[in-house]
């Protein structure tokens, strides 16, 4: 029997944690995949649950938003309360809550206590995914990042585009809240694995708590989020607070930026915003998430208000999206090989553009196999956008400083998505505010979110112009 001492061991030794990192992945894969689709799976869900909520279909998009908001807010606090309680505690204490806030989802009986369920829900969620992805990037080489990256956020990815589809058969076989007690045992499950395989993680020495950075980036993100969704009312007292409150987000959000920069020890450090690839992913690549993230809401309701296809059949059409996901996942890294990030943003970019701006042209009488192909393309290109600009964004960020670049790339991530909601809605009540369509959205109505959104994806990719040619070069190459 050899002992411990020799190369061979030596070399398991490195197996047994190379296997442990990859099923920390999975295991954080499978959060992300809960998290992600119960950001967007009531939207096939969406005109069955105003119906019991006595509401429309498009107020519903509150239930979204408070989310999504939920989780932007307190995600600054995930490296500081995973330094302070360890890993394991705040990753598996966080699968606990959300799952328990799944639970009193499907217990609502009216908008006010499913908005205050989804509010627990994206505090669960806050800390649930940053924390298990800190726990995996800490523990990867370099050579091995776009891979563990790829294995996190790709079910991410693809929840987005299931959730239709699911919140679809459920609504139409069972009824709506059981698109979140499937919660129940997947929260089950990924709790008994993060309590045998995460690492406790917890360290030495932990920075005070920054209690103004916390108020002030909070503030900033509700101001910003919530004055989004009060524009979109169709009342005028409501615009004016819509726009006080998105004003106040910005004043915030330069006081926190402000504070966070000179704070000796800040909630969230931004010293990741100096590093060039860094900084694109979290800007430009916000700003790109943002404009297709408004499509798992905008399609289902254009298929089902505007078209009036039945939860399941406008599911079944968005699965067209899902489909491109699933083609591109081989080709992706060896694509970034060949041509480099740069080229792959910007002409990745215009293809997806171009994909938004055709959902602008359906019409009930556009054949359902065109419809198909035009979302098989944009989730092509929505599959390798997402894994360039997130692999890119943890390539030179060093590994001592993975803990502040997780929580601020995972703040910049959940508020473009909650944006994106908020900013189609905002289009579709704009739009039927102008054309007089009172209480429900018309085909026009769609037509001009799709271009809005189109645009903000088109911005985007300014920031991506100014990358040089060999950005994120040394990564690919040992990827």
């Amino acid at each position: 029997m050899k002992s411990p001492a020799t190369p061979d061991s030596s070399v398991n030794a490195d197996a047994g944690l190379s296997l442990q990192t990859r099923l920390i992945a999975l295991v954080v894969a499978v959060t992300f995949f809960m998290e992600n689709l119960d950001a967007t799976v009531i939207a096939t869900a969406l005109p069955t649950m105003a119906s019991a909520f006595g509401i429309t279909p498009v107020d519903m998009n509150v239930g979204i938003t408070a989310y999504i908001l939920a989780v932007a807010i307190f995600i600054p606090l995930s490296s500081w309360i995973a330094d302070r309680f360890g890993a394991r505690r705040v990753f598996a204490g966080a699968i606990v809550v959300f799952t328990l806030a799944s639970l009193l989802c499907g217990l609502s009986q009216n908008i006010e206590m499913f908005v205050l369920a989804r509010v627990l829900q994206g505090i669960g969620g806050a800390l649930m995914v940053p924390v298990g992805r800190l726990a995996v990037l800490r523990n990867t080489d370099k050579k091995d990042l776009v891979k563990m990256i790829a294995v996190i956020t790709w079910p991410g990815l693809v929840a987005p585009i299931l959730g239709p589809l699911v919140g679809g058969l459920i609504v139409t076989h069972a009824s709506w809240p059981w698109i979140f007690y499937v919660n129940l045992p997947l929260g089950a499950l990924a709790l008994f694995a993060a309590l045998w395989l995460v690492p406790e993680g917890r360290e030495a020495n932990v920075r005070p708590f920054d209690g103004k950075g916390f108020a002030l980036l909070a503030g900033a993100c509700a101001s910003l989020l919530g004055g989004l969704e009060w524009l979109g009312s169709q009342h005028g007292n409501a615009m004016l607070s819509g726009f006080g409150l998105v004003i106040a987000g910005v004043i915030l959000a330069v006081w926190a930026v402000h504070h966070c920069r000179h704070h000796t020890h800040p909630l969230l450090p931004l010293g990741t915003v100096s590093i060039n690839t860094f900084r694109v992913s979290i800007f430009g690549g916000s700003l790109f998430r943002l404009a297709i993230s408004a499509l798992p809401f905008l399609l289902p309701l254009l298929f089902q208000v505007g078209f009036g296809l039945s939860p399941i059949d406008a599911g079944l059409l968005v699965l067209a999206v899902f489909a491109g996901n699933l083609a591109m996942k081989p080709f992706t890294t060896a694509i970034m090989q060949r041509y480099g990030f740069r080229k792959v943003l910007l002409v990745n970019g215009v293809i997806g553009v171009v994909s938004i701006l055709a959902c602008a042209l359906f019409t009930p009488q556009t054949p359902f196999a065109l419809i198909a192909a035009v979302l098989f393309v944009g989730g092509l290109s929505r599959s390798m956008q997402f894994t360039c600009y997130n692999s890119i964004g943890f390539a030179d960020v060093p590994k001592e400083r993975m803990s502040e670049a997780s929580a601020l790339f995972s703040m910049f991530f959940q508020l473009a998505m909650g944006m994106g909601v908020t900013v189609a809605a905002l289009l579709l009540r704009a739009s039927m505010s102008v054309q007089g369509h009172e209480l429900l959205a018309q085909v026009g109505d769609f037509r001009v979110a799709f271009i809005g959104v189109a645009v903000l994806g088109l911005l985007a990719l300014v920031d991506v112009i100014r990358l040089p040619k060999d950005a994120g070069e040394s990564v690919l190459k040992r990827a």
